[in-house]
């Protein structure tokens, strides 16, 4: 069984360590992991032989706190309250040490004063100067000391209780050095009120000289300072988690009874109907079921494009809508959706703990015993050595106070945090810190083809045409058979001819055979679509010409689909699945790492060393079932290579588990992948290669830290020690040790300033062609302008150019967003109502249809070529309002169909912006 419990009460590294430690030592108890950052405990344990109430009396045993964190009901957002409870427990531990540090500062710039003023040869009262006042100002300086060690009494409290108990602290280790001072300073003002009763002023000024209240109040001070910087540090460190949480707007517009209704995001359950407007956030998961949305995903994926949503799509929660407005059915609430299951892989990544720092926490366990036996060791050495017990006493408190388990402790999980958090901001969900440290070990790394190298839908690449048929009249002929299969190869062919808005005959007779193709009958006559064992298996004779091209598709790694009629072969369409434009620049990036490249696929050789041969990859390995990709990565493991493995993290669960790494690429808002160790928001491989540079930098980060911990404690204790011959002050040991934690925390903060390393390139543009090719006087159509209402954005004309593109007989279309309209060209087919009907279903609203237009010449000067021609027809193509353009270069003139209400000043204007120049018409 697992269970969360919040701790209280810890203050470092060694704090942490033996809270691990005495669960760890109960028996039952699996796994212990306890976080110092989040003040928390995660326990594995066997419910049967140790519960609850035991693993927090172990805790509370050794002057620590435990609770059994409250696990609230499924489907409530729990998430958010926790977080906002923690940062709000995180505040006022802020405030209050805040607080206890001004206080602090005041009372000791007033104690250095006394303490040192007259040393300093500063301006003093007269009560305060001199020998003979030597007691006032003693007294006045215990007094001081005395009120900022009871400000700051957490020290004692925590650091005593840890002692006695035998788990000694950071605590204990400032609450000794503090109190050794301020005791020996005790004792010097008996010795200095003795000598003044007795009239030894020798011994007055001895112990005048020898007081250290004013060190015992710094050291309290100094360390404040620290872990109040220090804790400023951590609370920047989990920002990107709190930003996170307020992505979930605070109110939605939920349907109720029908009417539109504001209710709070938590409120909603599943089932309920959301309306979501342009502007506004999606507050939980669901389906669209009425309307269109533009979603920019940023936050989630990282995508910076925004995705057109239609009916039938999925949303994710946070995602904003720029443009539409949509109704959608909720399905994930609560702690179920898409944003709450981040968040809760962030945090427990960010606190949890990577192997690299079991090192440190091994350290840290002994660490601060260790201190205090060097601290024991240096007094006596000292006073064996010189029998000065002032001195001997000062390098025993330096050893204490300078001492720093903190650093050792927050040199890892602070950058791991930073680590995930930033790799969530690219849509890179790491579910542990281990999987975080493992990647920069990857000398390997499989990739499944198919939704991974490629983009998993088949399209139609290539058609050769055999017939007599032009090649659109094949394509609809074969679109038309495929039709009624769903296979995605005959999908592919269907969605070709509908993106050229072919239109599909009926078919007869339709019959799919499985694994072979299909065939079905057109207007009486018998046709059949399917691989080379079909067209064998219908006796289809092929002759050179089909072999040759079946295998020059087969070498580019094309599926082919043999088109025939009861005879012979009328073509052959050619369908591949679109390499991803960003698998080959990623695997370029791997292979600039050194890391060996693999490609798993159940495709056979010829076509896998194709798809193999265009991306460069290092290894092919080709016709491999799903159940047997498993075996293969366990091979390449055996081989002593560090194995990451990337697929889409559903068919290719085995060889996920089975990888060091397992990678699921494009999980959508299925992110919850128990095979994967990472999960990638969208589907690019240049993800993996930030996440391993990403790792690379935290892990670099970690050694960072390490080393200056390390390092600051093995300099800064012998020299505290006085092995160099020099005595140092435990004032300047307390600060030394509070900015050693400052600058672990500052280290690791520098990882939010990590930037991707390789980029998706944009496709390089089209060459220019060195021919021009002449205008051609098309026929003309009737000039059509349509008000239409709704559009607010380059996605709207799209959207509406597309559904205007649909009808059948509508040509030239020219949509002007601002202007609020769109002007085509139809033929005498097309009605008014069709125009209508496509807007309407577009998700706009239909204003009027104008079809009055004029037809003006307008005689041009300057045009000496097809160059000049291109030019003026581009210039008054560009003007709002013209439908056609023709223009006559022999002839200087252009004819222009446009509305009646544009202006002739405007197209006399682009005429002269393009550098001609237009006479009146």
């Amino acid at each position: 069984m697992k269970e969360i419990f919040d701790v209280t009460g810890m203050s470092c590294a060694a704090c942490q360590a033996n809270v691990t430690k005495a669960v760890a030592k109960l028996d039952g108890v699996q796994t212990v992991d306890v976080s110092l950052l989040a003040n928390r405990m995660n326990v594995e344990y066997d419910e049967s032989v140790v519960n609850e109430k035991q693993i927090c009396d172990a805790v509370a045993h050794i002057g620590y706190g435990a609770s059994l964190k409250v696990q609230k009901e499924v489907g409530k957002s729990s998430m958010k309250s926790d977080w906002e409870a923690r940062q709000a427990r995180v505040e006022a531990q802020s405030q209050a040490a805040k607080k206890r540090l001004i206080q602090s500062i005041v009372l000791m710039i007033v104690l250095m004063y006394i303490a040192m003023g007259e040393m300093l040869h500063l301006p003093m009262p007269d009560f305060l100067s001199g020998p003979k006042n030597a007691m006032i100002t003693t007294i006045i300086q215990a007094l001081l000391a005395t009120y900022v060690i009871f400000i700051q009494r957490h020290f004692y409290m925590d650091g005593f209780k840890g002692l006695i108990r035998k788990a000694p602290n950071m605590d204990t280790l400032v609450a000794l050095g503090s109190s050794a001072s301020y005791v020996y300073a005790l004792a010097m003002t008996f010795i200095m009120a003795y000598g003044f009763g007795h009239g030894q002023r020798m011994l007055v000024e001895q112990a005048r000289h020898a007081l250290y209240f004013d060190s015992s109040a710094m050291i309290l001070t100094l360390v404040s300072i620290g872990k109040y910087l220090e804790s400023k540090s951590k609370a920047k460190t989990g920002d990107a988690l709190g930003k996170l949480m307020d992505l979930t707007p605070k109110n939605a517009i939920v349907l109720r009874n029908g009417q539109e209704v504001e209710v709070a995001s938590d409120s909603i359950v599943a089932g309920d109907i959301v309306v979501v407007k342009p502007g506004q956030r999606v507050p939980v998961d669901g389906t669209i079921i009425q309307g269109v949305g533009y979603l920019n995903q940023s936050a989630i994926t990282g995508e910076s494009i925004p995705v057109e949503k239609q009916v039938g799509d999925d949303v994710i929660s946070a995602t904003i809508n720029e443009n539409g407005t949509f109704q959608f059915r909720a399905n994930r609430v609560g702690d179920d959706t898409t944003l709450a299951q981040i968040v809760r892989l962030v945090d427990e990544a960010g606190t949890s703990k990577a192997p690299i720092a079991r090192i440190a926490d091994k350290v840290a366990g002994i660490f601060v015993p260790v201190v205090m036996g060097i601290a024991l060791l240096t007094f006596v050495g000292w006073m064996i050595y010189s029998r000065d017990f002032q001195h001997a006493l000062n390098n025993g408190i330096s050893v204490l106070v300078i001492s720093c388990p903190c650093a050792l402790g927050l040199a890892t999980p602070m950058a791991i945090m930073v680590g995930t958090e930033k790799a969530a901001r690219y849509g890179i969900l790491l579910k542990s810190a281990v999987s975080l440290e493992n990647l920069h070990n990857i000398d390997t790394i499989v990739l499944d083809k198919t939704g991974t190298i490629t983009e998993g839908k088949p399209t139609l690449q290539d058609l050769k045409n055999f017939s007599h048929r032009k090649d659109e009249a094949l394509l609809q002929l074969s679109a038309s058979i495929e039709n009624g299969s769903m296979h995605p190869l005959g999908q592919a062919i269907v969605q070709a001819a509908k993106e050229k808005g072919l239109s599909l005959d009926t078919v007869t007779n339709f019959v799919n055979v499985t694994g072979r193709g299909v065939k079905g009958t057109i207007q009486g006559k018998s046709y059949r679509i399917g691989n080379v064992a079909f067209m064998k298996e219908e006796q289809i004779a092929f002759d050179e010409k089909v072999t040759e091209t079946l295998s020059a598709f087969a070498n580019e790694g094309k599926t082919p689909m043999i088109v025939a009629d009861d005879n012979v072969v009328l073509g052959i369409l050619a369908v591949a699945d679109t390499v991803r434009t960003t698998s080959l620049q990623a695997i370029q990036a791997f292979q600039e790492k050194g890391i060996h490249v693999v490609m798993l696929t159940g495709d056979n050789k010829q076509t896998a060393q194709a798809v193999a041969k265009r991306l460069g990859v290092d290894e092919v390995i080709s016709d491999v079932l799903p159940q047997d990709k498993e075996a293969k990565v366990r091979a390449l493991h055996d081989q002593g290579r560090f194995v990451a493995m990337v697929g889409d993290g559903i068919n290719d669960a085995p060889a996920l588990v089975r990888a060091d790494v397992g990678i699921a690429i494009g999980a959508g808002t299925d992110i919850a992948v128990d095979s994967a160790d990472v999960i990638l928001m969208k589907n690019s491989l240049l993800d993996v290669n930030t996440a391993i540079d990403l790792s690379q930098a935290t892990i670099r980060n970690v050694h960072q830290n390490l080393f200056w911990a390390f390092f600051y404690n093995v300099i800064c204790i012998p020299m505290a020690m006085g092995i160099a011959g020099w005595t140092m002050s435990p004032m300047f040991g307390a600060l030394a040790m509070s900015l050693s934690s400052v600058c672990v925390c500052t280290n690791a903060w520098r990882l939010r300033f990590f930037k991707e390393k390789v980029v998706a390139k944009e496709e390089a543009p089209k060459p220019i062609q060195a021919e021009v090719e002449p205008i051609v006087n098309e026929p003309h159509g009737q000039p059509v302008t349509m008000r239409i209402n709704g559009m607010m954005c380059d996605h709207c004309k799209a959207r509406v150019t597309q559904a205007l593109e649909s009808v059948s007989g509508v040509s030239h279309v020219c949509v002007d967003v601002e202007a609020n309209k769109a002007a085509f060209k139809v033929d005498d087919t097309v009605t008014d109502k069709e125009l209508n009907t496509v807007i309407t279903e577009a998700g706009y609203e239909p204003v009027s249809i104008e079809r009055s237009t004029e037809t003006v010449v307008l005689p041009i000067e300057g045009m000496m070529c097809e160059h000049c021609v291109k030019r003026v027809n581009d210039a008054l193509t560009s003007v709002v309002g013209v439908n056609h353009v023709h223009v006559d270069l022999d002839k200087a003139q252009a004819e222009v169909t446009m509305e009646k209400d544009t202006k002739i000043d405007a197209l006399k204007t682009a005429v002269e912006k393009a550098g001609y120049t237009m006479k009146e018409a």
